[in-house]
């Protein structure tokens, strides 16, 4: 991000984000300058109908159409009030949802590493709460802050040109009004940022409550976990109440000393009128002008607060914006052969990191092979399996597909050649039908149903209320663990991408399923490239090579009957295995 960027303020940022409706925020400004001169303008009428009364003028067709007169400015700021409104809400809640689109569009295109550091709680609530919090304050910022602050500057020329000393005059309250104003925002900043952090802390604390819900009844831990709660919720509230105690009498004095013009413009016109340098008539419509005419200032003050967080939540959007990407062509060639080769592979999870999780991972895995994984919990199996994957990028060496680096082919490409299945199932709130239908938008309902009887869900689906059109809950909620595990898996089987990768996606399912499961997957992966990573060894006696891995190297290769004869660890593996399944 270079320099220009940062030092950007949120107003200027997200003014260069309004793209195609810049010209409705233009519009907007327009009709909202025309209205602040409909509500100004009736002060000049009235300065008509003072003089009128100080002429003794008796004629009541003249009272009357000044009357009408007003009425018909009121009536005139009340539309264009509503005409500006609906131009700039229409504008805001486009770029806002663009702001949105990007920011989502963005997650997608990071590693996956950098996505999973951030907390859920904090990314939902950027992205929605914190983004929507927002749309009043730019809907009327931008054209409000312009027309405030235009029409009182031509007010205040206005009375200049009527008499110098009275324009000074009505701006008298104006330095004791911002002195007040400077002491109310002195140490704003830090009170500010409390605020920040205590509302994420509180944001992040009830989203990991309402998530741990079951394990803190399970386990007894409600009234320490409540507490934790109850805790944050209080510094949340008192980050504000602790602010608002700090600046109440400093804000109140400048809100009432600033507007309170009468106190210099009377007296001191009174004495240029009784001097006769300054005639009643002029008096008569400075006394008028000026009633209204720091008002406007006020409420552009008391913008102040809403900038500083329009400033900290675009901060936050910013910062999902120019996070580092994955570096991706938008175009390029795409192999045709599957055979992917792992050549020297070093990972981090966090570049800052001491420790890798991979060390110089080397492998063949041969276009329509059976390749399984295995080894102890945390060895970096589902690492390497997420890098094949292409959800992270290697911190040094390479992974290629039909001879190219994956890292020089388009992410949507090489997204269509891999079918991702892992131990944690994510179902969207939706049919079942849907979700499935997610591994191939283009599939008909036969093909979807075809795709769950193979995968063996088809059975506990027909069971459900509504079957296939039966929605499945947040997270998927509504079904166990391994039913989300097998509907998983007919999403993959689904989008028939000529590479499959299970990791651990059986874990969940039962051993009939599981053998159901295991039959499917082998018929329809067949001349397919397939990489398992399995807990059950019973599973994979059957693939091509099977790699052991170990504190992040491959420690021992070879087919089951290769290592069982010649390999320690996967022998102890593998009798472990069967003390389990004979146990079991």
């Amino acid at each position: 991000m270079d320099e220009n960027r940062k030092s950007q303020s949120p107003i200027a940022w997200v003014l260069g984000q309004t793209g195609d409706h810049g010209g409705q925020y233009v519009l907007s400004v327009i009709l909202a300058v025309i209205g602040v001169a409909f509500s100004v303008a009736p002060y000049f009428v009235v300065v008509g109908i003072v003089q009128g009364l100080m002429e003794g003028r008796q004629d009541f067709s003249f009272y009357l159409t000044k009357c009408l007169i007003m009425a018909a400015l009121w009536l005139g700021r009340v539309l264009f009030h509503s005409f500006f409104t609906a131009a700039s809400h229409v504008a805001t809640f486009a770029v806002l949802g663009e702001i949105r689109k990007r920011c989502t569009e963005k997650l997608a295109r990071m590693p996956l590493g950098a996505v999973l550091t951030q907390s859920s709680g904090a990314l939902k609530n950027t992205l929605v709460e914190r983004i929507d919090s927002i749309e009043t304050t730019l809907a009327h910022i931008v054209p409000e802050f312009t027309a405030n602050l235009l029409v009182p500057v031509i007010i205040e020329i206005y009375i200049f040109t009527i008499d110098w000393r009275m324009g000074l005059a009505s701006l008298v309250t104006v330095p004791v009004g911002m002195f007040s104003y400077a002491l109310m925002m002195l140490g704003s900043g830090d009170f500010y940022q409390h605020t920040i952090t205590a509302t994420k802390a509180l944001n992040d604390t009830a989203v990991e409550y309402i998530n741990g819900i079951q394990v803190i009844k399970v386990f007894g831990k409600t009234k320490s976990s409540y507490e934790r709660f109850v805790h944050d919720a209080y510094e949340a509230a008192h980050s504000f109440i602790d602010w608002m105690r700090a600046s109440i009498l400093p804000m109140t004095f400048a809100m009432v000393v600033m507007p309170s013009t009468m106190v210099s413009v009377l007296p001191i016109g009174g004495i240029l009128v009784k001097n006769g340098s300054l005639s009643p008539r002029d008096f008569v419509m400075v006394i008028i002008l000026s009633v209204g005419l720091i008002t406007p200032f006020v409420t552009l003050m008391s913008y102040s607060d809403d900038i500083r967080t329009m400033g900290t939540i675009f901060g936050e959007v910013r910062a999902i914006l120019d996070a580092p990407e994955m570096d991706r062509p938008e175009t390029g060639n795409v192999p045709e052969k599957n055979d992917l080769e792992l050549k020297d592979v070093h990972f981090s999870y966090h570049t800052d990191a001491d420790t890798e999780v991979l060390h110089g991972v080397s492998m063949k895995i041969p276009e329509g092979s059976f390749v399984a994984l295995v080894g102890p919990s945390g060895s970096g199996k589902s690492t390497i399996a997420r890098l094949i994957a292409s959800l992270w990028d290697v911190t040094d060496g390479s992974i290629s597909i039909g001879g190219s680096d994956i890292r020089n082919i388009p992410q949507e490409a090489y997204a269509d050649k891999v079918a991702f299945v892992s131990q944690d199932n994510y179902l969207f709130n939706m049919t079942v039908r849907e979700n499935i239908r997610l591994g191939r938008p283009s599939a008909t309902d036969a093909e979807v149903e075809e795709a769950a009887k193979m995968s063996g869900c088809h059975d506990f689906i027909m069971s459900l209320e509504k079957g296939y059109d039966t929605l499945v809950g947040s997270s998927g909620g509504h079904l166990s663990g391994g039913e989300r595990q097998r509907i998983s898996i007919a999403r993959a089987m689904l989008k028939a991408a000529p590479v499959v990768i299970l990791d651990e996606a059986t874990a969940y399912t039962d051993p009939e399923n599981e053998a159901v499961i295991q039959r499917s997957v082998s018929k329809l992966t067949e001349g397919k490239t397939l990489i398992v990573i399995a807990h059950r060894l019973s599973t994979i006696v059957d693939a091509d090579r099977i790699y052991v891995v170990e504190d992040g190297r491959i420690h021992e290769q070879g087919t089951h009957e290769e290592l069982l004869a010649h390999h320690d660890l996967y022998e102890k593996m593998w009798k472990a295995h069967m003390e389990v399944k004979d146990n079991g």
